[in-house]
């Protein structure tokens, strides 16, 4: 094992916008009740001491405040459209780089106060005429009370807006339906052979004492398993695709915590001014922006005029498809993940006239994809990440695990490797995905360690629009979590990160599980900023 986990006992989140107050007692009391029963396929997973202190000390870093025992009714559930916002000292003089403090008052649906947290917010500034924006950090005081806090990094009136993802009576369900029904997707696999097929269920985990065929990756040990067909051998599976959706997940009660227009994703109004007046910095204190990279700097960064600025690294504005083809000149450009990951690929391909895609014959939106600009000698690559993947229909020779790819790449000087991962394990036990990054994050260290000059940039997740029926399966909360497992994972080992999920968050165009073009754009720039850096 080469890796050493670092910074994890960090009280905080570490690149996350979600801390809670006392959070170090919090953090510790909790530890030692995070040992839980094994999950299936992991019951068979054995984890060194070192391996099972950093999984504990993860779960430990996204515990969530829970409710106080007892039955919560609806009308005791928090009511965004109760509750308001107040910003400290409004009228105060505001400089650019000061920090704003806004206090958030949660209330229930007769607008009695709540007396305890756990709800999942979510805040950012803007000013939409100058197309600027910046997210918040949200402090959870737990006792009904939330402080937010934004760095004012432009000038103008800047205008603060709060919403309510889902209220903390909801995270509980989303909690119990994480840990109790993680089949709540299920897949499925087409066995055949000659004129004969069969389909049969597949996943991380099968409940039941029916034969199953065991596809555990040998490599990873990465878990998979279908139920065995009745007349075909287990060598006979030709593909993986999703299955579906399970419905009636809920009670009646819990329904009424998941509704679009009462509380998910609802605007928090302010009971005062909804905006502050920030001036210029005067000319002797305009120092540059600390850009030294460091995935604790909060905000990673801020629109302005609809393009992104990192507080962490230079962002150069790839206008033309000239300057793109010259920065990937002599490059192989690998891209490994899920569809918004792939979104980079389209963008790419569209936006480069001389990167032509080679047709593999490979299904719409799955993949394997390839491009190739011969005259200047780019190779540009969209593989999918195994499964768990909700695509339609993957070939079962193409259900490739990241980290055994990883350790095929030769890597080098002109070797870029970017990866997103997190979509697709909401409905898993967080200990599913940790495994994942772990075996991830081992072959980067390998790569990095026999090909130093390699590249390699991980995207974070988004958030996304959100419905009743989304909340239950693909949470912008399960996605905050698995984000923030990932950033901790990967704190310390020399990856690079495009900020994702603040550039969606950030944005004034509607949420949306793959960004627009505009977002894209930004996250591309962020993404060849790190290629080709400026020289500064």
């Amino acid at each position: 094992n080469l890796f050493s986990p670092q910074h994890l006992d960090d009280d905080t989140v570490s690149g996350s916008s979600w801390i809670t107050e006392n959070d170090v007692q919090h953090s510790l009391s909790q530890t030692a009740r995070t040992t839980r029963k094994a999950y299936c396929g992991y019951k068979q997973q054995t984890l060194s001491k070192r391996e099972q202190a950093e999984q504990e000390s993860l779960l430990a870093a996204i515990q969530w405040p829970n409710p106080p025992d007892g039955k919560i009714t609806f009308v005791q559930s928090t009511d965004p459209a109760h509750s308001d916002f107040v910003i400290v000292k409004p009228s105060g003089t505001f400089k650019v780089g000061d920090q704003l403090e806004v206090l958030v008052r949660m209330k229930d649906f007769h607008g009695k106060a709540k007396q305890y947290g756990g709800d999942y917010l979510q805040a950012r500034i803007h000013s939409p005429l100058l197309k600027a924006g910046a997210t918040g950090k949200i402090v959870d005081c737990h006792n009904g009370l939330y402080k937010v806090f934004f760095t004012l990094l432009w000038p103008g009136e800047v205008k603060v807006s709060v919403s309510l993802v889902h209220p903390s009576e909801a995270i509980q369900v989303l909690l119990r339906l994480r840990e109790e029904r993680p089949d709540r997707v299920y897949f499925k696999s087409l066995f055949k052979s000659g004129r004969y097929s069969e389909t049969t269920e597949c996943n991380v985990c099968l409940p039941g004492d029916l034969p199953v065929c065991n596809f555990t990756d040998l490599y990873t040990g990465e878990p998979w398993f279908c139920y065995k067909p009745r007349k075909l051998s287990c060598a006979s599976r030709i593909s993986h695709a999703k299955g579906g959706y399970q419905k009636g997940l809920l009670t009646q009660q819990e329904s009424l915590f998941f509704q679009s227009d009462v509380n998910i994703k609802r605007p928090i109004l302010s009971s005062g001014p909804d905006s502050v007046i920030v001036k210029h910095k005067a000319f002797s204190d305009l120092g540059i922006m600390d850009r030294a990279e460091d995935p604790t700097v909060f905000p990673s960064g801020y629109y302005y005029e609809d393009q992104w600025r990192s507080r962490t690294h230079w962002i150069h504005h790839f206008n033309k498809s000239d300057d793109i083809t010259k920065c990937l000149q002599g490059k192989i450009i690998h891209l490994f993940g899920d569809s918004t990951i792939r979104q980079w690929f389209e963008y790419l391909t569209a936006f480069v006239p001389d990167l032509v895609e080679f047709n593999l014959g490979s299904p719409k939106n799955v993949g394997p994809f390839m491009a190739v600009d011969l005259k200047h000698s780019i190779l540009l690559k969209f593989r999918c990440h195994g499964p768990p993947i909700r695509f339609s229909t993957v070939f079962s020779s193409e259900l490739r695990y990241i980290a055994n790819e990883l350790n095929g790449i030769v890597g080098g000087r002109n070797t870029v490797i970017a990866i997103t991962i997190w979509s697709h394990f909401s409905t898993f036990p967080v200990e599913v995905y940790i495994q994942r990054l772990r075996n991830i994050r081992r072959s980067i260290i390998q790569l990095l360690d026999r090909s130093p000059k390699t590249l390699i940039v991980i995207r974070t997740a988004n958030v996304q629009e959100l419905g009743p029926e989304v909340s239950l399966f693909n949470s912008d909360w399960y996605s905050f979590q698995l984000d923030s497992v990932m950033r901790k994972m990967f704190s310390g080992i020399a990856v690079h990160f495009v900020d994702a999920w603040e550039m969606s968050l950030a944005h004034y165009l509607p949420h949306n599980l793959h960004p627009k073009e505009v977002i894209v754009k930004n996250q591309i720039d962020a993404f060849l900023s790190y290629v080709c850096p400026l020289q500064t």
